[in-house]
């Protein structure tokens, strides 16, 4: 922080303030004793010339010879004496931050910096940048706590917003990536893979109201082969595109009914077979979720209107293996849990270092209050 102009601090800490005035004083009054003394044989020459009439050339011969070489005197000793130094030699004030950034873009350790939009950054610096463990809080936002390079999250940390949402896992170049979960304010889990800050890979997402997914998504939604439980016991295994169920698939509902077929985007929609509790079936083509042709219509082979049952069975075969390899898909949570330990460790280490940079920026505005403004 930047003291207030205009404050008399004292320069050392703990000396008090009349005993350093009293040690200004003395040695301020040793200087103009040793000043006088090799300045001595110039006054005792002007001196002599006031009070004697000689002439004014040898005057100016004699005089100006010796006040070079008391002057050369005092400066040799000067240089060679810094403790016996006429006028005083200008502090070094430490280095501090201002509002928006450093005084220099070359810093490298631990400080604090504050930005004109009320963030703050506590942590380690590398010239001038965020880099190594640090924490930064967001202005009324939220903050990360974890590894920096180049000013850039990168590494491990947990990021934590204000509405309560919280992420704990890897990062690369700002961005989520790698391993991670992701806590919603609306109480949903997100736990798996991460590329360029969404979602993508293998992963499972909890919802509050108690469903769940777990399969592969692409740029934040489902899409590949998947397994989804519903709130009300529902399940659906089988291939998703574009987060809707889409391709084949076996959806089981709580009610012991199941449809095993084709899905077009949340429908079912193409051959398929319904079957009901009582070990009745309804197959055929569907259309928007409703059976259109039956299968059992076989008068007239080859025409638009006939389904031969036949085909019914492979979209079944196919809808069920599609179920299987949902079943199966990889799961990625040893892999996410090993990235939460490592977020939590990065995430300590970086609370560490935010607490060595206050107090070393503390220790710096206490040093730089205590550093006497001159009177001139």
């Amino acid at each position: 922080m930047i003291p207030v102009a205009g404050n008399r601090r004292r320069l050392f800490p703990g000396t008090p303030p009349s005993r350093l005035s009293l040690t200004a004083f003395r040695c301020l009054s040793l200087r103009l004793r040793l000043l006088v003394l090799l300045l001595f044989p110039s006054l005792y020459i002007l001196l002599l010339s006031s009070t004697s009439s000689i002439d004014i050339h040898s005057f100016i011969i004699d005089f100006i010879p010796v006040l070079a070489f008391s002057s050369g005197l005092v400066l040799l000793l000067c240089l060679f004496l810094p403790s016996l130094r006429v006028l005083p030699r200008p502090p070094t004030l430490p280095l501090l931050w201002s509002i928006g950034g450093t005084r220099t873009d070359r810093r490298t350790g631990l400080s604090v910096q504050v930005y004109s939009n009320g963030d703050v950054y506590e942590g380690e610096l590398r010239w001038g940048k965020c880099h190594g463990s640090g924490v930064y809080y967001y202005y009324k936002s939220g903050k990360y706590e974890g590894d920096w390079v180049d000013a850039k999250y990168d590494g491990y940390g947990v990021e934590t917003w204000t509405k309560g949402s919280r992420y704990k896992g890897q990062y690369k170049k700002g961005l989520r990536n790698g391993f991670g979960v992701y806590r919603f304010y609306t109480g949903d889990i997100y736990a798996g893979e991460w590329l360029n800050g969404q979602s993508h890979g293998y992963g499972v997402h909890t919802c509050e109201d108690g469903s769940r997914y777990v399969g592969e998504f692409k740029w934040g939604i489902k899409h590949g082969l998947g397994q989804y439980r519903f709130r009300n016991g529902d399940t659906y295994a089988g291939e998703y595109f574009a987060d809707k169920m889409h391709g084949f698939g076996v959806y089981q509902f709580a009610s012991q009914q199941c449809y095993e077929g084709a899905w077009h985007e949340g429908k079912r929609q193409g051959l398929g077979m319904y079957s009901f509790s009582n070990s009745e079936a309804h197959s055929g083509h569907w259309a928007n979720g409703i059976l259109q042709t039956s299968s059992t219509r076989n008068a007239f082979p080859g025409t638009p209107f006939a389904v031969n049952h036949s085909r019914v069975l492979n979209a079944v075969q196919e809808a069920r293996a599609a179920a299987g390899k949902a079943y199966h898909v990889s799961r990625v949570d040893e892999k996410v849990n090993k990235a939460v330990a490592a977020a939590n460790k990065a995430a300590n280490a970086a609370r560490v270092a935010a607490s060595k940079a206050v107090q070393t920026e503390k220790r710096i505005h206490r040093d730089v209050l205590d550093f006497p403004i001159p009177i001139v």
